[in-house]
């Protein structure tokens, strides 16, 4: 989508630390860190969120999570860290294109506030 942020992200069209990408994966800091560690794993397809998301993605999302394990171990967080996908606004998605938040590095409680 001509006109999305993570998509212009993700094509290098806008600055971003990223820190991982593949030919269908891409992950960058967040700008705005809930913890330590805060980490967006974003697909290169654009789809806006998670309920949007069909049996075609199903390859996708396990590897927005098989990435995630792997951006936890590189960062030595795998004693503890979370992964979160924000489904609308109810949610707190603010940015419309599915994206799992890694977040590491501090004690997490439940339940989340």
């Amino acid at each position: 989508m001509d006109d999305c942020l993570f998509c212009k992200i993700g094509r290098k069209e806008i600055p971003a630390k990223l820190v991982y990408e593949d030919e269908a994966i891409f992950a960058f800091e967040d700008i705005h860190p809930q913890a330590p560690a805060h980490v967006l794993i974003c697909p290169r397809k654009h789809v806006v969120s998670l309920t949007d998301a069909t049996a075609e993605d199903t390859a996708m999302l396990g590897r927005l999570q098989l990435v995630a394990a792997k951006l936890a171990t590189d960062r030595k967080l795998t004693d503890g860290y979370r992964t979160i996908i924000n489904n609308g606004r109810g949610a707190g998605q603010s940015v419309f294109h599915l994206h799992l938040h890694l977040l590491g590095g501090r004690v997490f409680r439940w339940p989340p506030g």
